[in-house]
């Protein structure tokens, strides 16, 4: 019995061993080099020329906020190891689905598209950079208007774009 306990004892620390020269893993599916310490995100200037005022600060917070629940890298004003960078493309919104009321075609979804341009610097590994569009919507009831958006759905909508642009850049997906 104390051999068997034995046996089962090594090959947990090997297990453990193998598991940990593969690089540092975290549970939200990353695979950081060690030598990794900071990053940076400049602000994603708005250039669609719409939106609410604020929309520059929402981007860019959530692009922040996000790396630094996610990760445990240090955030540096500029410079830092992994750097993002970008623009807002678009801000449109437009009708999705079409219906037929009469002898007229009525929206009866309305969509909200954000589009983002982002530049993507690994300063360890200049293999893994990236300059790509990003995209992501949001539907909405035909009766609200563009007005009628409140930062909430705004914020869903860039909370998927970085999504998108984590797994793109950390969980190489």
């Amino acid at each position: 019995m104390k051999n068997y306990n034995l046996i089962i004892s090594s090959l947990f620390f090997w297990m453990v061993m193998a598991l940990s020269g593969c690089g540092v893993y975290s549970f939200t599916g990353t695979n950081i080099d060690p030598s990794i310490k900071t990053m940076s995100v400049l602000n994603f200037e708005n250039n669609s020329g719409q939106g609410p005022s604020n929309l520059t600060q929402l981007v860019s917070e959530e692009f922040r906020d996000y790396f630094q629940r996610n990760t445990n890298l240090k955030l540096i004003p500029q410079n830092g190891d992994l750097q993002f960078e970008g623009q807002i493309l678009s801000f449109n919104f437009s009708p999705a689905a079409l219906q037929k009321q009469g002898e007229t075609d009525v929206a009866s979804v309305n969509r909200l598209t954000i589009s983002l341009q982002v530049r993507y610097k690994n300063n360890k590994d200049s293999k893994q950079d990236f300059e790509q569009s990003f995209s992501a919507f949001r539907d909405f009831p035909q009766n609200q208007n563009i007005s009628q958006i409140d930062d909430a759905s705004i914020r869903r909508i860039t909370e998927q774009l970085v999504m998108d642009v984590f797994n793109k850049s950390l969980a190489n997906w």
